[in-house]
């Protein structure tokens, strides 16, 4: 039984879901968005809320039921609040600047500055020399342009330095020992 898929999902007011051939369409104040069903799953739009239910037990549709439902309940957050992830850079001379809201460019300790452009549907902040904040509707795109610039340089486990995510551990390992 799927836990996540039998949730309904509550459609906030201003948002507007619709169905399109097999394709589910999610429109609101931060744009529209649209996701391809499988057809072992139905999707149901009522007034208040979507409802997902699949075809039978069979264990990929039990796992198409709450990755649906999961989709639905991202595109309707994402066109009403918006997905954001931010990044920060360690490092000495460790630093990126914006190029407008759709590209940056890091310095992150090669010997020319990476040029990173958005995705469409995502755009990028630089509050301080040493932080990104990428914005989007699409968590998918989102968190995907996150882990492209975090690729660029990704942190090391001895110094630490490298692009993170805000809030990210890194598991630090010990250098080596003095000779005896």
């Amino acid at each position: 039984m799927s836990r996540i898929g039998n949730e309904p999902v509550a459609i906030p007011a201003g948002v507007a879901v619709r169905q399109e051939g097999g394709h589910v369409v999610v429109s609101g104040p931060n744009g529209e968005l649209s996701s391809h069903v499988h057809p072992a799953v139905t999707v149901t739009i009522d007034d208040a809320e979507v409802r997902v239910a699949r075809a039978s037990e069979d264990r990929d549709h039990k796992a198409l039921h709450g990755l649906t439902r999961a989709l639905i309940a991202n595109m309707i957050t994402g066109v009403t609040e918006g997905f954001r992830r931010e990044l920060e850079m360690v490092g000495v001379g460790y630093r990126v600047q914006a190029h407008g809201s759709d590209g940056l460019s890091v310095q992150a300790g090669y010997s020319h500055a990476v040029e990173v452009s958005a995705p469409e549907g995502v755009e990028f902040e630089v509050p301080s020399a040493t932080s990104i904040v990428v914005k989007g509707a699409d968590k998918q795109k989102v968190g995907q342009a996150a882990a492209d610039i975090r690729a660029i340089r990704p942190p090391e486990p001895y110094k630490g330095k490298g692009i993170r995510y805000r809030g990210e551990r890194i598991r630090r390992k010990a250098g080596k020992a003095a000779g005896s």
